[in-house]
């Protein structure tokens, strides 16, 4: 059977191949499925062309992978595809969580809760008998969201093929990775791990990879850096896990074989870290492996706002571990997001003059977005106060209690000019970036207000 597999286009800074799609293919291909990706936030086919694209394939199926900030594209590539009788189904985080939504609004045939690589195989081995297999559901399965059970994870990560690299060369992507910047080109993005320890009320990943953390073997993640390098001219690595240092074991162990092996080339923790998992002892291997930026979650700089977001760490760990990141030559970007329980006005004024005033050589500022899945979503959705943002992270879809959505997009604004009013934050910025970055760069910036309010 021939599976068409795409990730739809929309608006982002973001252009990275996709982790996601690029296991899930190579996991079917294992299987002797033939599979065709179409990454469209690469291709930027109009909608025409992408449907003529995929009726002169003809699969015997196509698989829509869907994030909650481009389900509107999703949703219109599966009612137009519907509409043609093509075989469709959903998966991805959204569907994951609204997976009765999903169905009704789509008109899909299937939508998948969960990880896919093993429900997706097995609903097309069946010949799409969905009996049995966790995480499977069509329409008429569910009466609401949040009866759905979980399709069956991989518990051990090395029995999963590496990701479908010839469909997601890395040579084919610019260099506008997570983080905005890198140094080399072109990029090689892994997971060592899928999980977190974490239990942040604002992000939906613990409970997509239901509360536990499962991790590569050392060797297996060091033969795919060697594969990255060595048949795909990887020059960089990117690091997505949701907390590369979690486990200092691991972590320590794997950096050691990076440099045993003389894999040492640059590398970004662009996903984000803990501060209370970074050590001097640690960063200072991490520079030796090749790292040179590392993001940090500070989300706030008030810690009763750190403290309701379930952070479980205070602004005085936050410092220490940029001072630490600082010190060990490794540059620091601070994660920001305005707009959580608890904000006001004077909390992000202190956000932003704690930012402006640290040690960080990068910042990125976001607006609270309550994404399903994640503990805000359950706790404020039944109050009917969310909306559909217009602009994922840039304009709320929910209002803490005295404020009002200008007051968030102006302090999202004011935080990138006051930040980057340092002129030894812009230059190096600035030296970071590569021409192809400019244009997604300024986009970025008119969306958040930062260049069209320059002058008031």
């Amino acid at each position: 059977m021939h599976i068409v597999l795409i990730r739809p286009d929309y608006s982002s800074s973001i252009l990275a191949p996709y982790l996601g799609l690029a296991y899930l293919s190579s996991a079917l291909k294992q299987r002797g499925f033939e599979v065709t990706v179409i990454d469209n936030r690469l291709h930027h086919y109009s909608f025409d062309i992408l449907i003529k694209k995929i009726q002169e394939l003809n699969p015997g199926c196509i698989g829509i992978s869907c994030l909650s900030s481009f389900y509107k594209e999703a949703a219109e590539l599966c009612l137009k595809l519907k509409e043609l009788n093509f075989k469709v189904i959903m998966g991805g985080v959204h569907p994951s969580f609204m997976p009765y939504t999903v169905l009704n609004e789509t008109n899909c045939d299937y939508a998948i809760a969960g990880e896919g690589e093993k429900a997706l195989s097995e609903l097309l081995l069946n010949d799409f008998n969905s009996r049995g297999i966790k995480g499977v559901y069509k329409k008429g399965d569910l009466t609401s969201d949040d009866k759905a059970e979980y399709a069956e994870c991989i518990e051990n990560l090395d029995e999963l093929p590496f990701p479908d690299w010839d469909s997601f060369n890395p040579k084919l992507y610019p260099a506008v990775p997570h983080g905005g910047t890198c140094k080399k080109m072109p990029i090689g993005i892994i997971m060592t791990s899928r999980g977190c320890y974490g239990s942040c009320t604002f992000c939906a990943s613990p409970a997509f990879y239901r509360h536990k953390v499962r991790f590569r073997s050392i060797g297996n993640v060091i033969e795919e850096i060697e594969l990255l390098k060595y048949k795909y001219g990887v020059k960089e690595i990117h690091f997505m896990d949701d907390n590369l240092i979690a486990n200092s074991g691991y972590a320590s162990e794997l950096f050691n074989r990076i440099i045993e092996k003389k894999l040492v080339m640059p590398y970004h923790c662009s996903n984000g870290v803990r501060a209370d998992s970074i050590t001097k002892e640690l960063a200072s291997l991490m520079k030796k492996a090749g790292c040179y930026q590392c993001a940090i979650g500070i989300e706030s700089a008030d810690n009763e706002i750190l403290k309701s977001a379930g952070k479980n760490e205070t602004i005085e760990q936050i410092d220490n571990a940029v001072n630490i990141l600082h010190e060990a030559g490794i540059m620091s970007r601070g994660n920001f997001i305005f707009g959580l329980p608890g904000e006001t006005r004077e909390t992000m004024e202190k956000t932003i003059n704690y930012a402006v005033n640290s040690k960080l050589d990068k910042a990125a500022f976001y607006v609270l977005d309550v994404m399903p899945g994640s503990i805000l979503y359950r706790r404020l959705h039944y109050k009917g106060a969310l909306n559909t943002a217009d602009k994922s992270y840039v304009k709320p879809n929910w209002l803490p209690d005295n404020l009002s959505s200008e007051d968030i997009e102006k302090a999202l604004s004011d935080a990138y000019k006051r930040f980057y009013s340092k002129p030894s934050r812009f230059f190096m910025m600035m030296k970071d970036m590569k021409i192809q970055q400019y244009v997604p760069m300024i986009k970025r910036l008119f969306n958040m207000g930062v260049l069209k309010n320059i002058n008031k």
